[in-house]
């Protein structure tokens, strides 16, 4: 059972030109296998050139299963493996799970909580433990420039 309760607010960032919209939603367990997830914000509006990150396939509201199949995209930035070094306009995608999002400029830390699909993914098998859940998708470019999306 799925029961939406938004409660939104504005989000201030760092940078003075983006702004994002966190909307909260409240979900029901019936099933022990179930994870469940929800959209939290839509999205960073900034310029056209930063226009955002998004998981394709999970929408607000959403009751998973385990594991749980993410397709992430990006506007305005290339997924291209780290590997390839510093380009400017590409970047890769990191998925945080269950901890706060690391700041525009801070790095993000290597451990359970924090993903990196450094490779060039674009889409994660994600297993979770019933229950509710907080996922925030970032994109990262050369050289520091970032993007984000939350869905809990």
């Amino acid at each position: 059972m799925l029961t939406k309760a938004p409660v939104c607010r504005p989000q201030a960032f760092r940078s003075s030109t983006r702004r994002a919209m966190v909307c909260k939603a409240s979900i029901g367990e019936n099933w022990k296998s179930v994870a469940a997830a929800t959209i939290v914000s839509a999205g960073l509006m900034a310029s056209p050139a930063m226009a955002g990150v998004s998981i394709a396939n999970v929408k607000s509201g959403s009751v998973v299963s385990s594991p749980v199949h993410l397709d992430f995209v990006v506007e305005g930035l290339t997924v291209k493996p780290a590997a390839e070094g510093i380009i400017p306009g590409t970047g890769h995608h990191h998925l945080v799970i269950d901890a706060p999002a690391p700041a525009e400029g801070v790095a993000i830390p290597f451990d359970d909580a924090h993903k990196h699909f450094g490779k060039g993914q674009t889409s994660v098998d994600l297993e979770l433990p019933p229950g509710k859940h907080t996922l925030t998708l970032q994109a990262r470019r050369a050289g520091g420039d970032w993007r984000d999306k939350a869905i809990a």
